[in-house]
């Protein structure tokens, strides 16, 4: 880098209510080989920032810090050893933390190629959303055309994607939301399950026989029933568990309790199978961690690109406001992904 970069960032300084997140400016070091400056333009409010901010999320840093996922941007500079031809492109990233700021020093190597043709608040929604939805679908339960899946939380971030890549690969889906997004759970092309009812009577109506996968990421007492409604020769995918957030205590007990559980299910006699995805998983083998990340995620963004997987953007923050954006995701009341776009003040 030629010149300094000062990069404004949004930090979770302690559990804290989300209208008192702070900003502050920051001086970027200079790039090492194989680095790449980025021009955030896009990031998104996960789940994983909600917990985080209750200091519940399984192995998030210390407190402070700063939140984000995930990042959609042009790279503005490369560090030696990086490809100069990155200059200029829009990419896609992965980052655990560290998403909620204007710019970023990532390794060149974890970028992943955007379409021109796909905006950035758009691609920006199918970053983790995608890779997860589309990991969890085709790598684990590995679910095939004319089969049916159960996914909880379908109007979410996940879960709005997941319904998407179901459908186009001919799978029949149920979703469970509340009665207020049922329409829009029904417009994504799934059948509607209201999660406050009887979600095993509900599901029952529609398959007598189970389901061939259930998407879970509530965890807590509900991953009996999803386990139950299964089909023989199913399979459990759950990959969180939000029930517990508000709950004191180690972030890491209820992850663990969950584990168990699923190990135990699986030493059973039962047909059935039981998962826990992460997405970091595998990534001690890391040039196959990221040439999975970059096959996936570039399968879904051009899904997008052609049209044939819709952008669930719930509603647009600056990033100055990030506060904001995260009580709307709290809410429980959108469909789709809250995301954090570019300030021309930054």
């Amino acid at each position: 880098m030629s010149t300094t970069t000062t990069a404004l960032e949004v930090v979770l300084p302690g559990r804290v209510e989300p209208h008192q997140l702070e900003l502050a400016h920051r001086e970027l070091p200079p790039l090492r080989p194989g680095q790449a400056l980025l021009r955030v333009e896009a990031t998104g409010v996960s789940f994983a920032e909600q917990q985080m901010r209750r200091g519940k999320y399984y192995d998030q840093p210390a407190f402070p810090f700063v939140p984000g996922y995930d990042a959609v941007g042009t790279v503005v500079a490369v560090g030696g050893a990086a490809d100069e031809a990155l200059i200029g492109r829009r990419v896609a990233a992965l980052t655990k933390t560290g998403g909620w700021s204007s710019h970023l020093i990532l390794e060149a190597a974890d970028l992943i190629p955007v379409p021109a043709e796909l905006p950035a608040d758009a691609a920006e929604t199918f970053v983790v959303n995608g890779i997860t939805a589309w990991q969890m679908l085709h790598r684990i339960a590995k679910v095939r055309a004319g089969q049916t899946i159960l996914v909880h939380g379908a109007n979410g971030g996940v879960g709005s994607t997941l319904v998407q890549l179901a459908r186009l690969a001919g799978i029949r889906v149920i979703g469970t939301a509340s009665a207020r997004n049922a329409e829009a759970v029904q417009a994504l092309g799934a059948l509607p399950v209201d999660y406050r009812g009887d979600v095993v009577r509900q599901v029952r109506e529609y398959t007598s026989d189970g389901v061939d996968a259930v998407f879970d990421h509530v965890g807590g007492p509900g991953i009996v029933d999803s386990f139950e409604l299964l089909a023989p020769g199913g399979t459990l995918v759950a990959y969180g568990s939000a029930s517990t957030k508000d709950e004191e205590g180690n972030s890491r007990l209820p992850v663990l309790a969950l584990l168990a559980r699923l190990m135990w299910w699986n030493l059973l006699p039962n047909r059935r199978s039981a998962h826990f995805y992460n997405i970091w998983a595998g990534q001690r083998r890391l040039t196959r961690f990221r040439n999975q990340l970059r096959e996936d995620l570039t399968a879904v963004l051009d899904l997008a690109a052609r049209g044939d997987l819709h952008a669930q953007i719930a509603a647009r923050f600056p990033l100055r406001e990030a506060g904001k954006a995260l009580a709307l995701a709290e809410s429980r009341t959108v469909t789709g992904k809250v995301v954090l776009v570019a300030d021309s003040e930054d």
